[in-house]
């Protein structure tokens, strides 16, 4: 008697994954809750667990492909099979360097779950590549070059795959403007947190702005004011752009903001920031200048209406009464979506932005 388990379910509104690598193979003896594989959505990396005991027949997908929730996984081979159960079946939650997640069949190159990845969705064969890492491991690099030397097409997946999607709905739908300006900072002690003074800055302009801490429905063309501060900080990373997000930023210390963003590093790191916890931001804040750059055009994620980006704070002469003097300048970029935000409400916003960034503490 053979039964098929389908992906469960991933919750949040997934609709697909990417298998990252198969804990079981053709002809096992699983029990249930024994890991099967780990699937990738677009945030995090999720353990499948077996929703029953039995042999597995076949396996549906390898490492890289992108299958659909509901679509076929495993098929067992089972005479007490519980249909019901294989149907369902339970989801954890694992980071990226979890114990479950680089295990690899025997005689397989070892290297990082994320390279392997890569690998898949290039069509790369690791196992041909002579890796420049430590102890020869196969980087990211080596894998690009090798896909480089054949030209293959890189397809677009998981981290990357969500931000291309919502980068397209924003240019279908947000009418942008930007204005730009500087904050004198000149006066901050050596020790200042730049992100901590950023967000709380980016509170002051709420409170003098609210429209700009809000959500707009195209459809219903409804404006929905928020008294709450849920700013989602954007994170560059290797595998794409995260936004995680500080909730009621206005109510916490400097203590409580340093902790949030202590564990939104860590989280993005492992691969294990929670779904709930890229969601429902309101207004967002990019500090695009530890990488470079001094001002931008930044995209408004829809719902959002607006973002704030700081760039290379960098020490420039500038009048101070009257007479020449070098100061420490933050250059601030504030992107909005002109359909229900105006040049007015937007300056103030920056406005306040920039007299709160310019106090010493």
């Amino acid at each position: 008697m053979a039964t098929l388990f389908r992906l469960p379910d991933l919750g949040e509104g997934l609709h697909e994954a990417e298998i990252v690598a198969w804990h079981v193979g053709v002809d096992d003896h699983v029990v249930k809750d024994q890991p099967l594989c780990s699937v990738e959505t677009d945030k995090a990396v999720v353990e499948i667990p077996s929703p029953q005991a039995g042999r597995i027949m076949d396996l549906h997908g390898a490492p890289g492909d992108v299958i659909e929730v509901g679509a076929p996984l495993v098929e067992f081979s089972s005479a007490d099979a519980d249909a019901d159960a294989v149907d369902s079946g339970s989801v954890l939650e694992l980071s990226a360097n979890s114990p479950a997640v680089p295990r690899q069949r025997q005689g397989r190159k070892q290297l990082a779950p994320a390279v392997r990845r890569l690998a898949a969705s290039l069509g790369v064969d690791v196992e041909n590549i002579e890796g420049t890492g430590p102890q020869g491991a196969v980087t990211k690099s080596d894998v690009e070059s090798a896909a480089a030397s054949t030209g293959t097409e890189m397809r677009v997946r998981s981290v990357r795959r969500a931000m291309l999607q919502n980068m397209a709905r924003a240019g279908r739908e947000i009418v942008p403007a930007t204005v730009t300006d500087e904050a004198d900072i000149q006066s901050w002690p050596e020790s200042s947190d730049i992100t901590v003074r950023l967000i709380r800055a980016v509170v002051a302009g709420c409170q003098a702005s609210p429209p700009l801490n809000a959500w707009f429905d195209s459809k219903a063309e409804t404006l929905e004011l928020h008294s709450s501060v849920d700013l989602a900080l954007a994170v560059e990373t290797e595998d794409g752009l995260f936004a995680p997000v500080i909730r009621n930023a206005a109510n916490s210390d400097v203590a409580e903001l340093r902790k949030s963003l202590e564990t939104i590093k860590a989280d993005i790191a492992n691969r294990s920031v929670p779904r709930s916890a890229l969601q429902g931001a309101t207004i967002t804040l990019s500090n695009f200048g530890m990488f470079g750059g001094r001002f931008a055009s930044l995209v408004v994620i829809p719902p959002q209406v607006a973002i704030l980006g700081a760039g290379r704070a960098d020490v420039r002469v500038v009048p101070v009464e009257g007479s020449p003097q070098l100061h420490r300048m933050l250059p601030l970029s504030l992107s909005f979506d002109h359909r229900v935000v105006t040049g007015v409400e937007a300056t103030r916003f920056l406005n306040a932005v920039i007299v709160d960034l310019e106090k010493p503490n």
